[in-house]
């Protein structure tokens, strides 16, 4: 894997080799987590620190007070591959569009998250299954009192779900359903009785993307990812939710009616984000921007 922003201008033997988990974990640190003493955080960040704390013109006062605001409202990081064209995946599943640096780091940002949010639909089409302990990161999550592997929350309108799967059946950690107050008693019923907690976050039969971080959050769970679908995210993206968007573009072209990465309501005005970091393997870059 090669570090191709930011700079820096000391020579790293990560450059020369595969990252390991533990490199990319320093990487990929939550806002709130701060600064790491890890070999990438100094060799990635140089000496802006903007991986760990913010854009690059940043002060330290100012990265402190990011860092406090996230604790209390959550941090929604976004994980997504797109084809060279825009396809947010092949016949309806992601892995044809990944490649094993991509899963090293997927792998990786669930094993920093306090939990993942997905959409139903997400779910239905690619057999999600309960999110796994994984020793490489037991000690990091130890020390920050997280639990061994992140909660999976599920956000359905309907609960038009398979309440038999493992997802609900057989978590380390009980699933999670983002739901609306509208949602019928007797799907609600079902998902309690698998072993799912339920949790209101709209009015309406449907969940609003602004509640979201805030609903969770009041669980103690603000380091927080998301994987899509493209419908879901592009909700959060409108609702002015997404505080980050890790992105891998595959050197692919799928062609084909795929959706792009958000596929929701359009913003008046376009929202901009900042480069945090990109990284080069096997022709696929993996770009990381932060919300302005």
């Amino acid at each position: 894997m090669r570090r191709l922003f930011p700079a820096s201008h000391e020579t790293s033997d990560l450059d020369s080799r595969q990252w390991g988990l533990d490199e990319l974990a320093d990487v990929y640190a939550y806002p709130m987590d701060g600064p790491t003493d890890g070999p990438a955080a100094g060799s990635m960040a140089g000496s802006t620190g903007d991986l760990a704390g913010g854009p690059a013109d940043r002060s330290r006062a100012e990265a402190g007070s990011e860092s406090h605001r996230d604790r209390d409202t959550g941090w929604l990081r976004a994980n997504m591959v797109s084809s060279l064209d825009g396809a947010a995946h092949h016949e309806g599943k992601s892995q044809p569009l990944s490649s094993d640096a991509d899963m090293r780091i997927f792998g990786t940002l669930r094993g920093l998250a306090d939990a993942v949010v997905v959409g139903a639909q997400t779910v239905r089409q690619e057999g999600y299954r309960p999110a796994r302990a994984r020793e490489a990161f037991a000690a990091r999550r130890a020390a920050l009192g997280q639990p061994p592997a992140p909660v999976i929350a599920v956000v359905s309108a309907s609960l038009d779900l398979d309440f038999g799967l493992p997802l609900f059946t057989e978590p380390l950690v009980p699933t999670i359903v983002l739901t609306g107050a509208g949602a019928a008693p007797d799907r609600v019923a079902a998902a309690r009785k698998a072993g799912a907690e339920v949790i209101v976050a709209g009015d309406s039969a449907r969940v609003e993307p602004d509640r979201v971080k805030r609903v969770l959050a009041e669980r103690g769970l603000t380091r927080l990812l998301t994987e899509g679908g493209p419908k879901m995210l592009g909700q959060f993206a409108a609702a002015g939710a997404l505080d980050e968007l890790c992105l891998s573009l595959a050197p692919m072209v799928a062609a084909g009616a795929a959706p792009r990465i958000m596929n929701g309501p359009g913003l008046a005005v376009p929202e901009r984000f900042v480069l945090a970091s990109v990284m080069e393997e096997a022709g696929f870059l993996f770009t990381r921007y932060r919300r302005i």
